[in-house]
C-alpha cells in the first residue's frame, strides 16, 4: 500500500513539477519583497525613535532658551522697577530745587528727560522680549504636542499588540506545551508552531490538531484586520534526497509549501483580509538552536507567524514635522 502510495506521489510530482518551481520562484520573490518590507518596518521605527529623540532634544532646548528669556524680562524688569524709583527721586529733588534755580531747573529737567527716554527704551525693549518669550513658549507648546501625540500613538500601537498577544494567548491556550508559543518583542507579536504540531516528516499537510491550532489563530485574527501576517517556514538542515519528499526539491521548496499550507488555512475564514497575508520559505536558513542535535533539529522544524501593527498613522505624522 505504501509502495503504492509513494508510486503516485512520485508521478503527481512529475507531472506538476513545473508548477511547484515557478510556485518557489513567485513566493521566492515574494519573500525578497517581504524582506525589503521589513527592512523598511526597521527603519521607520529607527526613524521614529529618531524623531522622538529630537523632538525631546529640541523642547530641552526650548525650555532652557525659555528659561533663559524668563530671567532676562525679570531683569529687565527690576530695572524698570528701579528706573521709576530714581525717576520719583529725580522729581522730588527737582521740586525742591526748581525755587532756587533755573540752572539747577534746567539740569533736572534734561537729566528727568533723559531717564524718561532709558525707561522708553527699557520698556520697548521689555515688550520686545516678552513677545519672543511668547513665541518660544508657544513653539515649545507645540512641539510637545506633537512628541505627546506621536508618544500617544506609539503606547497605542504597543498597547494595541499587548492585548492582542493576551488574546491569542488564551485563544491557543490548549496548544501551548505542544509545540506553540508565543511572544511579543520589537512591537511584533510572534507564534511559533513547532512541525509536531502541524507536519508529519517530509509534509506540507497540515494535521488534524495543527490545523485546529491554525483555525483558532485566524479567529483572532479576523478580528484585527489592521494586523499584517508573515507566514515563515523553517526546516533543519537535513538535506531531501531522491524522491523522500514526494515532489520536494529541497528545503526551500518544503518551507514554502509549508508557509503556504498555513495560509491557504488562514485563508478559509471570510473575516481575514487576504491583502494582509504573506507566506514566505526561509529554509534552514534561520534556525533557532544549533542543528547538531535532535532537540535542536525539532525546535528548528517550525511555522513562524510574525504579526506586525500597520504603521501608516504614524509615518504620515512623521512627514508633517
Amino acid at each position: 500500500m505504501i509502495k503504492k502510495i509513494s508510486l503516485g506521489l512520485l508521478v503527481l510530482a512529475l507531472s506538476t513539477s513545473c508548477v511547484s518551481k515557478k510556485i518557489y520562484n513567485d513566493l521566492e520573490n515574494k519573500f525578497t519583497d517581504l524582506k525589503k518590507e521589513n527592512r523598511k518596518l526597521a527603519d521607520d521605527n529607527a526613524d521614529l525613535q529618531k524623531a522622538k529623540t529630537k523632538l525631546e532634544n529640541d523642547g530641552v532646548a526650548l525650555k532652557s532658551e525659555y528659561d533663559k528669556l524668563k530671567a532676562e524680562r525679570d531683569k529687565l524688569a527690576a530695572d524698570y522697577a528701579a528706573s521709576q524709583k530714581s525717576l520719583k527721586t529725580i522729581q522730588d529733588s527737582y521740586n525742591a530745587l526748581e525755587k532756587d534755580s533755573n540752572e539747577a531747573l534746567t539740569a533736572n529737567i534734561n537729566k528727568n528727560r533723559e531717564l524718561l527716554a532709558q525707561l522708553e527704551a527699557k520698556e520697548k525693549t521689555l515688550a520686545a522680549e516678552q513677545e519672543r518669550l511668547n513665541k518660544l513658549k508657544k513653539d515649545l507648546e507645540s512641539s510637545s504636542q506633537r512628541l505627546n501625540e506621536l508618544e500617544t500613538m506609539m503606547a497605542e500601537k504597543e498597547a494595541g499588540m499587548k492585548r492582542l498577544k493576551e488574546t491569542l494567548s488564551k485563544a491557543l491556550n490548549a496548544f501551548e506545551g505542544k509545540g506553540l508559543t508565543i511572544e511579543q518583542k520589537n512591537g511584533k507579536v510572534y507564534v511559533s508552531m513547532e512541525n509536531k504540531l502541524l507536519f508529519q516528516t517530509g509534509s506540507w499537510a497540515v494535521g488534524v490538531e495543527g490545523k485546529k491550532a491554525v483555525v483558532e489563530l485566524g479567529k483572532v485574527l479576523a478580528q484585527n484586520p489592521d494586523i499584517s501576517v508573515l507566514i515563515e517556514g523553517h526546516t533543519d538542515d537535513d538535506k531531501i534526497l531522491g524522491n523522500i519528499g514526494g515532489g520536494i526539491e529541497n528545503n526551500w521548496d518544503l518551507s514554502t509549501k509549508r508557509a503556504t499550507a498555513i495560509v491557504n488555512i488562514l485563508s478559509e475564514n471570510k473575516g481575514i483580509k487576504k491583502d494582509n497575508l504573506t507566506a514566505a520559505g526561509r529554509g534552514e536558513f534561520a534556525p533557532l538552536m544549533s542543528n547538531d542535535t535532535p532537540e535542536g533539529k525539532a525546535k528548528n522544524r517550525r511555522i513562524e507567524i510574525i504579526l506586525t501593527p500597520k504603521l501608516d498613522e504614524i509615518s504620515k505624522m512623521l512627514n508633517e514635522l
